[in-house]
């Protein structure tokens, strides 16, 4: 259970969800032509996970000395698993990583592909040794890596499959990707801001720079609506242009991604103990959830 900690399981069990909706509920219901079959897209779950996991263990490996400050209870390393043992797994699961992002690559006829594991493997290292520290740079990298893992399906899935025939097709439902990865950006980015609210007076006696520190908790509760108005007006216009016919599509979206996300925006203006920011961070990932898993649903309403 000590391993399960470290990696973070409940995040990792999020992207392998996700994966899973993108493949078995968005591509193969419209019986669009993709490249992977039940073992390349095992392979690409895989990949993916073993990185993530990789990047939760340097995190906390570099978090130990904040951690200790925030959230005692739960610190792992040098306590249940000591910071070598940390480092190997760290080492192995990125080693898994790459390899398998190397056999893939070339199993779909796209070496190249290989640089995205290895620039993630490595971005996610500098992410927890020194990009963290910068204002706002780290929150925004570690958003785009959680996009990534939506648009590597389609990147390994659709894009090799791609002809001059299906194209339209194509571009579609991969488009239906990227609304979904930009989503789960711009709520993972609000998530990090929440988090750096909740974990300031660790990250102030370590000396990282987040956006609480240098601007002060109640600006940045200002900026945090401001941004959060983002991913509200991007699903209202995305129910008004394309989903507008669809009656049970709206109920679910204005019910389980619209209200909640006022909900959260009532709350940030007036948020300031550790237990607010814990409790809005909560909601914000089971927003991302919600919305993800709506991606499951346009099988009914395209169809």
């Amino acid at each position: 259970m000590k391993y399960l900690k470290l990696v973070r399981y409940p995040n990792l069990l999020m992207i392998i969800f996700t994966q899973i909706l993108i493949k078995y509920f968005l591509f193969e219901p419209f019986g669009i032509s993709i490249t992977l079959n039940a073992f390349g897209f095992f392979l690409l779950v895989t990949a993916t996970v073993c990185l993530a996991a990789a990047g939760n263990i340097i995190n906390d490996i570099f978090d130990v000395e904040a951690d200790h400050i925030n959230k005692p209870s739960k610190v792992i390393i040098g306590k249940s698993i000591s910071e070598k043992t940390a480092y190997n797994l760290f080492f192995i699961l990125n080693i898994i990583g790459v390899v398998i992002g190397f056999y893939l690559s070339n199993m779909i006829q796209k070496p190249s592909f290989t640089a995205i594991f290895i620039f993630t493997s490595a971005l996610l290292y500098l992410y927890a040794s020194s990009l963290k520290s910068y204002l706002v740079l780290g929150n925004i990298i570690i958003s785009i890596l959680v996009a990534m893992s939506l648009i590597i399906v389609g990147l390994f899935d659709l894009f090799p499959a791609i002809t001059p025939q299906n194209q339209a097709t194509q571009n579609v439902i991969f488009r239906i990707v990227l609304d979904y990865s930009i989503f789960a950006f711009l709520l993972n980015w609000l998530r990090e801001m929440v988090k750096d609210q909740q974990d300031i007076n660790g990250d102030y006696k370590t000396g990282i720079k987040t956006l609480p520190i240098m601007v002060g908790k109640e600006r940045t509760n200002k900026i945090i609506f401001a941004v959060s108005i983002l991913p509200l007006a991007a699903v209202i216009y995305y129910l008004y242009t394309y989903l507008y016919s669809h009656l049970s599509s709206i109920i679910y979206a204005l019910a389980l991604i619209v209200a909640p996300l006022l909900y959260f925006m009532i709350k940030i203006i007036t948020a300031k103990t550790e237990n607010d920011y814990k409790s809005l961070s909560l909601l914000l990932k089971v927003i991302m959830f919600l919305g993800l898993l709506s991606s499951g649903l346009f099988q009914f309403i395209l169809l």
